[in-house]
């Protein structure tokens, strides 16, 4: 001990050898470091396909010819109660509305799927199809906010944060958690794919299919890479010494974003490169093609991120919100995205990637069974409202046992018969799927605990392989 030093000086010594170790423990596991999980899980990385909107189940998954003998009656007085005043814009007391679509069985599974989904439905046999889901939302913000953040507040971690905090990433030279969007936007938009209160470097990274993948990622001109280098290893001196003095974690997330947007400035370019592709498999995708380039350019993206250690792609798509013109923006949606889909579905299972890629198809909630008209539009224009209390979603590889369907809703598509899967079970099973116990990965913030499931959740085990 110098009997010289003041006793500030000794706290400030002793502070910044604290600091300093935590921050070495950060940089040693940050977010691009894998890390193991509760027990051995089958699925590696997960590929989230985000409806946005609510797709309409009735005319995609869930098949009522029922409906026909009620077309344009209202629905029975006890149905019509049960709504109340639980819809957005539509009356409990307006029209049914059956589905013109045609289903048909598809596979040795011979699930029913709409005639506007072939090429999905083609790989039926790998797909477990779910029809009663039910979420505690009806307005689309708040249904985004329940699914990807386990409640309808805002602050907290989205399922992408989570899963990179607990597994961390496989890719060096990429983002863990990366998002892809087509559409339109999303209306919960970065609040997708926010860290929340976790550390900054498990938000979700949004990548561009064209150009540039992140904006500003490339170098200006002049810059040379060693002239770059030289620059961020004195930034990074510079904010290992603020931390030290302020002791403020958060600048660990910032010096390791520095230095993961350097790494990826090698790695995007051969991420982009689909001159690597076979022109069947760029076909397959329709990256070449007018309605499905933007969105097949991003599932193949998610396939060679997935191949390159990433570890959780969300694909956001927007918009499937059809108040009305339904039978037109149906189709239009389903052209842009059900052959990339099927595309990706196949040329996982072919490289045998699907058994370690846990691929996940949903929007927030469904449509109703009663049509919706707007004001002023002609009949043909109709719609449908949104729909929390019993819609489809569907779920392949990754622990998933496939060429199955869970649940049963009642004729008119409205309550759930058999097997009601909450929100909350759905983030709990897809994190078994990693190898999660979802009540144990947990982060303390404000003095307590807090979860992806909040504190509600169940394993749907008829789910599992």
């Amino acid at each position: 001990m110098d009997p010289a030093i003041s006793r500030r000086k000794f706290f400030e010594k002793v502070a910044g050898g604290l600091w300093g170790g935590a921050l070495a423990g950060l940089l040693q596991a940050d977010g691009t470091m894998p890390r193991a999980p509760h027990f051995e899980g089958k699925a590696k990385s997960v590929i989230f396909f985000f409806m946005e909107g609510g797709p309409s189940q009735l005319d995609l998954f869930d098949p009522k010819p029922g409906l026909n003998r009620w077309a344009g009656q209202p629905l029975p007085p006890e149905l019509s109660k049960f709504y109340g005043s639980k819809l957005a814009f539509a009356q409990p007391n307006a029209a049914v509305l059956p589905s013109p679509r045609v289903f048909r069985k598809w596979g040795q599974s011979g699930t029913e799927i709409s005639d506007w989904m072939p090429h999905t439905a083609a790989m039926a046999d790998d797909i477990c199809l779910v029809r009663s889901m039910h979420t505690d939302a009806f307005n689309h913000h708040p249904g985004q906010l329940l699914l990807f953040s386990g409640t309808m507040q805002f602050g907290r971690p989205s399922m992408g944060a989570w899963v990179t905090y607990g597994l961390g990433s496989e890719s060096r030279n990429l983002p863990g958690f990366v998002v892809l969007a087509s559409g339109r936007g999303t209306s919960g938009g970065v609040t997708n794919w926010t860290n929340g209160f976790l550390p900054s470097l498990y938000q979700g990274v949004v990548f561009r299919n064209s150009g540039d993948p992140i904006l500003y990622l490339s170098n200006p001109g002049r810059l040379s890479r060693e002239t770059q280098r030289a620059t961020l290893d004195a930034l990074r001196e510079l904010n290992e010494r603020h931390m030290e003095s302020t002791g403020e974690l958060d600048i660990a997330s910032r010096i390791e974003s520095y230095e993961l947007a350097f790494r990826m400035q090698m790695a995007a370019p051969d991420l982009l490169d689909f001159g690597q592709e076979s022109p069947a498999t760029r076909a397959a995708y329709g990256v070449d093609e007018g309605p499905t380039r933007a969105f097949g350019t991003n599932c193949l993206l998610a396939r060679r991120m997935v191949e390159r250690g990433v570890r959780y792609v969300m694909l956001a798509h927007a918009s499937w919100d059809d108040h009305s013109e339904l039978d037109k923006k149906l189709k239009t949606n389903c052209e842009i995205t059900d052959k990339p889909v099927g595309a990706l579905l196949r040329d996982l299972k072919q490289r045998g990637l699907l058994d370690s890629t846990l691929v996940v198809w949903c929007g927030e909630f469904g449509r109703t069974p009663m049509v919706e008209h707007r004001r002023g539009q002609k009949p043909e224009m109709a719609g449908r409202d949104h729909h929390p209390f019993a819609y489809s979603l569907w779920l392949a590889g990754g622990g998933i046992k496939g060429g199955q369907v869970i649940g049963r809703t009642d004729e008119f598509c409205m309550r759930i018969e058999e097997d009601p899967v909450h929100v909350h079970d759905l983030q709990a099973t897809i994190l078994h799927c990693l190898g999660f116990d979802h009540t144990r990965l947990t982060y303390r913030h404000l003095g307590r605990d807090f979860r992806l499931t909040d504190i509600h959740g169940n394993v749907v085990k008829k789910m599992l392989a």
